[in-house]
């Protein structure tokens, strides 16, 4: 059972708790997450099975979201969880404050971690430190925004609500742009809800729901994962047959003619290496220091 598992995490339940329940359901004991969600979010997470569990850090990992932020309140933690330290409410705001304030978080933008995120500092997660009553200066980490934007805005008298679309690279902390928006129009505000749609290749729309994998009961639960070729076709494919692909399975590198790589490939690129359609290993391109015209495809990561 080799293939990633895009399961629609519920609210309530840690990242590590789905993957103990997968690895339940299914009887796979090598399962790992992409990356965490919020236990109180809910969206796509996937799980790596298996041999999949070795390309985790090779998945694209830019993430998209849905959401909702309240205006006019802010919290200990930026979302519904935290103890409320703020409570003024926001008089005469409409939709167009939100919409122009948005367009200082397109780009490069600098964010400093939250007291509740896993981030370490001396060794102890910054979740733990704050548990304990502890708070300690983090340093701003850079985020990329690629885009923002307001889907929907609910008036309140005291307490609108907006609704934002996000598209950010991962290590982004969504619950802090609710929080930074807030304090740039000087209301303050909160995340109150919070749903990722999508994970790299992997959808909201295509997510299997906890429910069908307790109805599965185990079985057929392969025909739901997606391969790990799929998962990666961001990366170009080489084909690879014969001796070839035994020299890669063994870990070997193999040399191919310039013309077999020129105008596809770069040096030190990045490719999926496979054997009749099925991927066996990653490999990064070298030039062949021994032979002109000759590239290397070194393996990073076996498969098979």
């Amino acid at each position: 059972m080799d293939g990633i598992l895009n399961v629609l995490k519920p609210p309530g339940m840690t990242s590590h708790d789905v993957v103990s329940f997968i690895r339940k359901v299914t009887g796979q004991k090598k399962a790992g997450h992409t990356g965490t969600l919020d236990p109180g979010a809910a969206g796509v997470l996937p799980v790596c099975l298996g041999k999949a569990t070795k390309i985790i850090q090779f998945l694209k990992d830019s993430k998209c979201y849905r959401a909702e932020v309240t205006f006019g309140k802010s919290t200990s933690t930026q979302d519904s969880f935290g103890d409320v330290i703020k409570s003024d409410g926001v008089h005469g705001f409409s939709a167009n404050d939100v919409e122009q304030t948005l367009k200082s978080f397109t780009g490069w933008i600098k964010q400093i971690p939250p007291m509740t995120s896993a981030i370490k500092h001396h060794g102890k997660k910054l979740y733990e430190l704050a548990r304990a009553g502890i708070d300690v200066e983090r340093d701003p980490r850079s985020v990329y925004i690629s885009e923002i934007k307001l889907i929907d805005f609910h008036k309140d008298s005291a307490f609108p609500k907006a609704i934002l679309h996000i598209n950010c690279s991962a290590g982004t902390y969504i619950r802090t742009i609710c929080h930074d928006l807030g304090e740039m129009l000087g209301c303050g505000a909160y995340m109150s809800f919070l749903l990722r749609t999508r994970v790299g290749v992997f959808t909201l729309e295509d997510a299997v729901i906890l429910e069908q994998l307790i109805e599965l009961n185990g079985r057929d639960v392969d025909t739901l994962l997606v391969p790990m070729g799929k998962a990666l076709e961001y990366l170009p494919e080489v084909a690879v047959e014969g001796s070839l692909a035994k020299a890669v399975s063994c870990g070997n590198s193999i040399t191919l003619p310039v013309h077999d790589l020129v105008d596809r490939f770069a040096v030190k690129q990045l490719v999926r290496l496979e054997r009749a359609g099925v991927l066996i290993a990653l490999a990064v391109i070298k030039n062949d220091p021994n032979t002109l015209g000759r590239y290397i495809l070194q393996p990073v990561k076996v498969l098979v």
